[in-house]
């Protein structure tokens, strides 16, 4: 009784459909094509290529980190470069918020209302060591100990203040973060999900502190290691 030989390799394309392509010879293609001047891209690639070159800031400013904030778009480093020259007047027209400067707790509750306002998907840089946890005034009772209490922050800058540089890194960190995000799958990013939330609680001036002290789905959620104090 004779044997059936194995299906080759065309028969198993055309009963099971071709197989997928690996990714290091998928981008070793990709290069080849380059170098014979064609370029080949993604929807995905192209959705977010558009997203991390138009990132529109919200004007706004709290303390001396916002005048190094100003010097960035400014001749001598251009911040238009990156696509982010547009400070826009409007949280319902940006997509960005940089939080230069000290978080008082009488600012906190205005701060997290801006970040409601603005559309998804939207971003937050924590610039300055006041920003992240209070700098040198953390031990006032009236300076928020860093604005992740409230609202989740994508990229931190260190510094008292940070230079401009520092913000162009910045800059360039969600950049990367931006073209980094899948829009299909489980790491599709927040905005993308439909249960995840857009809006966080705007905390209230309460007799002696700020009420609730900070928004548990954003501080200390998935961190064991961050205290509430």
């Amino acid at each position: 009784m004779s044997q059936d030989p194995p299906p080759s390799k065309s028969d198993r394309h055309s009963s099971q459909g071709p197989e997928p392509i690996a990714q290091p010879d998928l981008t070793a293609i990709k290069t080849e094509l380059t170098r014979h001047g064609i370029f080949t891209t993604t929807f995905e690639e192209l959705y977010n290529w558009g997203r991390k070159n138009s990132v529109w800031p919200l004007t706004f400013g709290l303390a001396c980190c916002a005048i190094e904030m100003i010097a960035t778009t400014m001749a001598r480093y251009d911040l238009a470069r990156f696509g982010a020259e547009v400070f826009r007047p409007s949280p319902r027209q940006a997509d960005l918020i940089i939080v230069s400067g000290t978080v008082t707790k009488r600012m906190a509750p205005l701060i997290v209302r801006l970040y409601d306002q603005m559309p998804e998907p939207k971003y937050v840089i924590a610039m300055g060591a006041c920003a992240i946890s209070g700098g040198p005034f953390r031990d006032g009772y009236n300076v928020l100990k860093g604005i992740d209490r409230y609202i989740p922050v994508d990229v931190h800058i260190p510094g008292c203040p940070p230079r401009p540089e520092a913000l162009i890194s910045a800059f360039m960190t969600l950049q990367e973060k931006i073209a980094a995000q899948p829009i299909t799958g489980e790491h599709r990013p927040r905005h993308l999900k439909a249960g995840e939330p857009s809006e966080f609680q705007v905390p209230d001036y309460g007799e002696h502190d700020l009420e609730p002290p900070s928004n548990r789905a954003v501080f200390a959620a998935n961190n064991p290691l961050k205290v509430i104090q």
